[in-house]
């Protein structure tokens, strides 16, 4: 085999269709873009969500509720699952880092603490932001608390 021998595999190259190169390419006249308007001329670009005359679909449908841009979204723990995650992973702080390298959150997230249930270990907090009932219950039971921002 040499260069001057090489060719394509039989059937791979094929010609490009030729357009509107008369009525005998069988493609002539308007070329395969039906009759006149603006989706036949050059350039022609349709807006989005344009349906054609028909009432688009975002203004069929009505408006509904509101959404807060600036609200705060947490990650909640509740003090009965600590003191269950703390016999599994065996904690002494609660932190973001803590929480981050056991996969419990990600690493953006912003975690809350609430007094749902009982904390029975002795532990210290850094956290986003805490109920005031959980903070009574962690100082109750010997731990320590700090909000971090």
């Amino acid at each position: 085999m040499k260069l001057h021998n090489l060719k394509p595999a039989e059937g791979s190259v094929q010609r490009e269709k030729r357009l509107g190169r008369g009525e005998a390419s069988g493609k002539g006249g308007t070329s395969t873009k039906g009759n006149k308007g603006g989706q036949s001329r050059a350039g022609y670009k349709s807006k989005m969500a344009h349906e054609g005359g028909q009432m688009p679909i975002q203004r069929r449908i009505p408006k509904r509720g509101f959404k807060n841009n600036n609200r705060v979204e947490y990650v909640v723990f509740n003090l009965g699952q600590l003191d269950m995650l703390v016999e599994k992973y065996g904690f002494t702080e609660i932190s973001l880092e803590n929480l981050y390298i056991n996969g419990l959150i990600s690493r953006t997230d912003r975690v809350k603490i609430l007094a749902n249930g009982e904390l029975k270990a002795k532990l210290s907090f850094k956290v986003n932001a805490m109920s005031d009932k959980a903070k009574a219950a962690i100082e109750a039971a010997g731990g320590a608390v700090e909000i971090v921002k």
